[in-house]
């Protein structure tokens, strides 16, 4: 059976290939910003649960048959969303906002096939950024580069985006964008790997 990922994220795609599971990569093409708008009362564990399955169902047409995984990730902080940032600028505002606070990480998977969604699945994780000064900020800004620009919160956890945090409670893989302990048993429930 074939599995396509629903995206373009290299860290998602690290992930599966380092769990041993070979997947396509075929990036959904969704207004993300419009199903905010349209469900913005929601919780944002919902609406990333909905994005993950919005992004399934826009490949699976492109690879019948095939077990197509969507993810998405939300950043909550008291109340505020935050999305990737759109330009340095944007990303130096965004860590500003949220220095010296404790933010939640929702990260959602869904696995569809053939329009039908077999699994959906949500996990979150708590993270506090120190109150780093603004020259730190603006070091790290210059250290990792336009890179900040693509992923939610303008940090990589996984690379010197560590440095921003004094805490972080859950689980890593959520942290990076998909609960990945959780979709490998969904993919072992569904045959695709073995028990």
């Amino acid at each position: 059976m074939t599995v396509v990922l629903a995206s373009s994220s290299s860290a998602r795609r690290r992930m599966l290939e380092q769990a041993g599971v070979a997947a396509l990569c075929d990036a959904a093409d969704i207004d993300e910003a419009a199903v905010k708008r349209r469900d913005g009362q929601a919780a944002a564990a919902t609406i990333a649960l909905d994005l993950a399955e919005l992004k399934a169902r826009a490949v699976t047409a492109r690879h019948p048959g095939a077990l197509v995984i969507g993810s998405d990730q939300m950043l909550d902080c008291e109340g505020e969303w935050f999305d990737k940032p759109e330009s340095m600028a944007e990303a130096r505002s965004q860590l500003a906002r949220l220095r010296g606070r404790t933010h939640t990480l929702i990260s959602a998977v869904a696995i569809v096939r053939d329009d039908t969604v077999l699994w959906r699945h949500c996990d979150s994780a708590s993270l506090t950024m120190r109150p780093f000064s603004d020259a730190y900020r603006e070091d790290y800004l210059a250290a990792a580069g336009p890179d900040v620009c693509r992923t939610v919160g303008c940090y990589r956890i996984e690379g010197p985006g560590l440095q921003l945090f004094s805490r972080v409670d859950g689980d890593h893989f959520v942290i990076l964008g998909m609960p990945l302990l959780a979709l490998l048993g969904a993919l072992r429930d569904l045959g695709e790997l073995k028990s």
